[in-house]
């Protein structure tokens, strides 16, 4: 149990404040110890100075050191005696000029020559820790002059570091009281921000929040999801391995805010709103994205928001081409009922006995199928985009559509762009036939596309309602869609689609309101032109 406390985070912060507190303390409390000894020092010192300056200006001192004589060597001792006891100093030595002490507290030193030399000679008064024969003393030497201020020696009072010690022993409990004051103060404010920060984690001990960490990096960085958190300042704060690969980003994005990572577009608007989106689909160069953002709340606060990125290239690509297959079987679906209807014409023909009314309708049908078939073979070099208008033409025959293509129309094999043209004409054909759908009889749809030495043109009108002059600006946008009821089909992708693929190829694509629609597409010639099928007699 012990163990498991001590674990605790505020535990754990409470004692490593208190260790270190008691530490300072301590150190500050020896480092004030050894300050205050030296200002003890300078202070017995400096008394030691006094009572060596007032014994060398004492009259009977000058002239007993001036006269020299054994009764008045006897008197300064005495003097010398009385003085270091009234004081309380450990010595008062008197030495004459030529260094023989005339005082001192051991009477057999008296008159012996001290050993090293006078320093009072140059009449200052020196102030020093001495280590002498009367033990370790607060020193201080005073110069002697005579009444006519000749130097006739100098006076040594010392004052035992004992007393210096005790002094600051006596001071020091007082200091100790406030020193341990501010250890139970330091202590306290400790333990407080040891709880704040408790609280500031969540009650998480360190373990707890160094798991977390790591089971978070693991499941950031190994989901198959992009995912961005930008704070409420509009800064990336977090973001994964696979928000990098889809959205491009350098490795130190985080911190920076957004508009100075991502150029602008759907993507930049999608990560920069602070309103709940869901399954919002988003093209860029490279990706289908569905993109989800969730403002975040703590404590009722806005925290940012969490934005989700989920790659449907592959689902979106496959989607693609499981409509373009549907168009496909859709066409083969009307040619198969045209020829249902004209088959059973004929065996209605044959069954009332008219032989040669029925091969005059065979003959026709083979024209008209002959025609458009020849027409599209003569002037359109790509089976590709052949068999796209013949599925075409059959589906607008069923729907009662008028698909005409523009005599003009001239175009080569174009392999390098074949894909690409088959996803814009498929789009742009798709939505002008739903919007002539709902329009009243004639209904026509006319294509036109014409390879020149610049480049190519693709033309797609009809003649539905047209287009709003408010739409123009949204049209391309991914997700709008002025279409309603079962029309729906492509989420409003379509034309942000065809106006990718044509920005890809270097080309440009423009709509005119009315009447009806039209759609112009201008691409540059590609690296490898195309040769331009010749019309055959």
């Amino acid at each position: 149990m012990m163990r498991r406390r001590i674990r605790k985070l505020s535990t754990q912060m409470f004692l490593a404040h208190l260790a270190i507190l008691t530490a300072s303390t301590a150190i500050g409390f020896l480092l004030f110890t050894a300050t205050a000894r030296g200002h003890l020092d300078d202070e017995y010192q400096a008394r030691a100075a006094s009572i060596a300056q007032t014994f060398a200006q004492d009259d009977s001192v000058q002239s007993c050191l001036d006269s020299r004589d054994e009764e008045c060597d006897a008197h300064v001792q005495e003097l010398a005696m009385v003085t270091a006891a009234e004081t309380g100093s450990a010595f008062v030595v008197v030495i004459d000029a030529n260094s023989v002490r005339v005082s001192h507290p051991n009477p057999a030193l008296i008159g012996k020559p001290v050993s090293e030399p006078l320093v009072a000679t140059d009449g200052q008064v020196h102030l020093r820790v001495d280590n002498g024969v009367t033990g370790t003393t607060a020193n201080a030497i005073a110069p002697l002059y005579s009444a006519e201020h000749v130097f006739i020696g100098e006076v040594s009072v010392g004052i035992r570091e004992d007393s210096v010690s005790s002094a600051l022993l006596a001071q020091l409990p007082s200091y100790g009281v406030w020193f341990i004051v501010m250890l139970l103060l330091g202590g306290m404010a400790s333990f407080g921000l040891s709880a704040l920060l408790k609280k500031r984690t969540f009650g998480l001990e360190l373990d707890e929040i160094a798991r977390l960490l790591q089971e978070r990096e693991a499941t950031l960085h190994g989901i198959r999801e992009g995912v961005i958190a930008i704070d409420p300042t509009g800064r990336i704060s977090v973001n994964n391995d696979e928000a990098q690969r889809l959205l491009h980003l350098a490795d130190n994005v985080v911190g920076h805010r957004v508009e100075d990572v991502l150029p602008p577009g759907p993507v930049r608007d999608a990560l920069t709103g602070t309103s709940v989106v869901t399954d919002q689909v988003v093209l860029t160069d490279d990706y289908w994205l569905v993109v989800n953002r969730m403002p975040v709340t703590l404590s009722g606060h806005p925290h940012g928001v969490v934005v989700t990125l989920q790659d449907r290239t592959i689902v979106e690509a496959l989607t693609v081409e499981l409509d373009g297959e549907r168009s496909l079987t859709e066409s083969m679906r009307a040619q198969q009922h045209e020829f249902s209807n004209r088959i059973h014409g004929i065996a209605g023909l044959l069954e009332l006995g008219r032989p040669e009314e029925a091969l005059e309708y065979v003959h026709e049908i083979q024209g008209t199928a002959a025609d458009l078939d020849q027409t599209l073979r003569t002037r359109i070099a790509a089976p590709q985009l052949i068999g796209l208008m013949l599925g075409k033409a059959a589906e607008a025959n069923e729907r009662g559509i008028q698909l005409t293509i523009d005599p003009a129309t001239s175009v080569g094999a174009v392999p390098d762009r074949v894909q690409a043209l088959t996803t814009i004409l498929g789009n742009l054909i798709d939505n002008a036939f739903d919007a002539v759908s709902a329009h009243p009889a004639p209904r026509r749809v006319l294509i036109s596309i014409v390879e020149t030495a610049d480049g190519l043109q693709i033309l797609v009108n009809d003649n539905g309602p047209g287009i709003a002059e408010t739409a123009v600006p949204q049209l391309f946008r991914n997700g709008f869609t002025t279409k309603r009821g079962s029309l729906v089909r492509h989420s409003g992708l379509g034309l942000s689609l065809v106006e990718r693929t044509v920005l890809n190829l270097g080309g440009t694509i423009s709509v005119k309101e009315a009447p009806g629609a039209t759609f112009m597409i201008v691409l540059p010639r590609s690296a490898a032109p195309s040769p331009t099928p010749g019309v055959t007699s």
